[in-house]
């Protein structure tokens, strides 16, 4: 194995976030070169030799039992999910996989009936890799109107919500607060690529953002491990205003690697009341499309004009 790989970089990354005194250690040596606990500190804490841990982070062992990985994310301090993750890195380098190309995913009829189901609400369905499979008419209006809403069908355009929210600037704009947003996205990614080491598509993915995207790179160094669950962002849409929405993030019991995302608002609130006038606006620009009907004016924003990202 060259270089310390994903289990080794993982650890890495976590020993520089904690400080002497985060685990209780008085620092009375001399001073500090590294950042965060030396190796034999965390070796020292997790009751494992330094030489040991050593090889662990270099990459050149890759036989660590469970016990010994528990010991480590108590001294690393890990939570539920970057332990779940610890072990998924741990159990990935023991096996090497070779690599396929997987195949385009797909959507069951059960999920399209789903889909339908909700179709008060917006709602689309993201393939692992957080490519958009299928969309509803909300959906696809408060999220990606600048987009065919066609382009989920055919798998060689379709939308990919963390491209987007990267690459594309009116989902910079949509989010009031995007780098929240973006940390959910990169944190979420962590753990696809935890379970899916070798999925060449998801490599390219993050290949092509550390390429284009300073931002995906400081994100992504960060080692960040949180899913997506539920979380409140506020929305600046260009056709309706300020919009608050609840995204929440469903399992799909027949296909365990797509999930619904879905946006629900409080009831009778000011966003409910923009989600209503943004269905009627999105109806009447499908129903114009076929007769040449201007669509409607961009609603004006109650807000300054963002700098532009770098």
């Amino acid at each position: 194995m060259n270089g310390p790989g994903p289990l080794g970089t993982f650890l890495q990354a976590r020993r520089a976030r904690l400080r002497p005194e985060d685990v209780g250690l008085r620092d009375l040596g001399p001073r500090r070169r590294v950042a965060g606990l030396r190796r034999e500190e965390l070796a020292q804490l997790a009751g494992v030799s330094v030489s040991y841990y050593a090889r662990l982070e270099q990459g050149q062992s890759r036989g660590a039992s469970a016990e010994v990985l528990d010991a480590i994310a108590r001294a690393l301090q890990l939570d539920d999910h970057e332990r779940e993750h610890l072990h998924r890195l741990a159990d990935g380098a023991r096996h090497t996989p070779r690599p396929r190309r997987p195949r385009p995913e797909r959507l069951t009829a059960e999920t399209r009936d789903l889909l339908r189901a909700v179709d008060g609400v917006p709602a689309i369905v993201l393939g692992r890799r957080t490519d958009v499979l299928a969309w509803n008419t909300l959906g696809h209006a408060l999220l990606a109107g600048h987009l065919d809403f066609r382009d989920p069908d055919d798998p060689a355009r379709r939308p990919n919500m963390s491209r987007m929210l990267f690459l594309d600037p009116h989902c910079q704009e949509l989010y009031a607060d995007w780098k929240r947003k973006a940390r959910a996205v990169v944190g979420n990614l962590r753990i696809t690529v935890g379970r899916n080491p070798e999925d060449p598509l998801l490599a390219e993915l993050i290949g092509e953002l550390s390429m284009k995207s300073p931002q995906f790179v400081s994100l992504w160094a960060d080692h960040r491990v949180a899913p997506c669950d539920a979380a409140v962002y506020e929305l600046h849409h260009p056709l309706v205003g300020t919009v608050t929405v609840t995204q929440q993030t469903l399992s799909i019991a027949r296909s365990p690697e797509q999930t619904l995302i879905v946006c629900t608002t409080p009831t009778s609130s000011p966003s409910e009341e923009a989600l209503a006038l943004l269905r009627q606006a999105s109806d009447s620009q499908r129903a114009g499309a076929g007769n040449g009907s201007q669509a409607p004016a961009p609603a004006q924003k109650n807000r300054e004009p963002s700098e532009p990202r770098p």
